[in-house]
Order: C-alpha cells, then sequence, then structure tokens
C-alpha cells in the first residue's frame, strides 16, 4: 500500500511554471511506476505523464509534451511534474498515480484503471 500526497500547485499566468511534488509513504516507492493525470470539471481524468520505476523511462501526452517534465527521487519517496510554458487550458485538478503495472508505453499508462494509487490532487490554474 502506498499513500500519495500532491503539492505545489497555484495560480500563475501563461508562460509561467510550477513545479509539482508528489510526496509517497512507504518503503516501496520505488517498486512503482508514477504518472500524473489532470481533470477539469465535467471531464474526465486526462493523462499527462509517466516514469518508470528507475527514472530512465518518461512519457508524455502530446499536449505538454515539451514543456512539461516528470522526474522522480527514489531515495525521497517523491515523483515531480515542472511544468513551463503554461497555458490557461492546461488549467486542472492534477493527480499523482502510482502503478504495479510490469508493461511501460504510453497508450497502456494513457488508462487510469492502470494505476491503483492516487492522491488527492492539487488546484493549477493558468491566467490569461
Amino acid at each position: 500500500q502506498v499513500e500519495l500526497v500532491e503539492s505545489g500547485g497555484g495560480l500563475v499566468q501563461a508562460g509561467g511554471s510550477l513545479r509539482l511534488s508528489c510526496a509517497a509513504s512507504g518503503r516501496t516507492f520505488s517498486t512503482y511506476v508514477m504518472g500524473w493525470f489532470r481533470q477539469t470539471p465535467g471531464k474526465e481524468r486526462e493523462f499527462v505523464a509517466a516514469i518508470g520505476r528507475s527514472g530512465t523511462n518518461t512519457v508524455y501526452a502530446e499536449s505538454v509534451r515539451g514543456r512539461f517534465t516528470i522526474s522522480r527521487d527514489n531515495a525521497k519517496n517523491t515523483v515531480y511534474l515542472q511544468l513551463n510554458s503554461l497555458k490557461p487550458e492546461d488549467t486542472a485538478v492534477y493527480y499523482c498515480a502510482a502503478s504495479d503495472s510490469t508493461y511501460f508505453s504510453g497508450s497502456y499508462l494513457a488508462d487510469t484503471k492502470k494505476f491503483g494509487h492516487w492522491g488527492q490532487g492539487t488546484q493549477v490554474t493558468v491566467s490569461s
């Protein structure tokens, strides 16, 4: 079992940056594939990025590739999402998630059902 707590959200102007953090409890953090998703009211939760257990492999949604960077520090039980060149359409609640998946691909991990553990979310608001 792992518990996830996100932080770092806030209000930022378009073009600005934020760094989200997700702290995980437990000593098994390095055994999970980690992901970030986002959701706006009335819409389904949308895949943003995922990172493999060692941090070597990453995958991104097309809408954020080149602007967002996912990373992890297994010694600190933390996964990060650096958000650069933010746009108003990036406004959403951002969720951290952990997966037991042994298969790593963007199309596979874009499915929320592949992630069994979720944080409570952190709001990111980008003003125009």
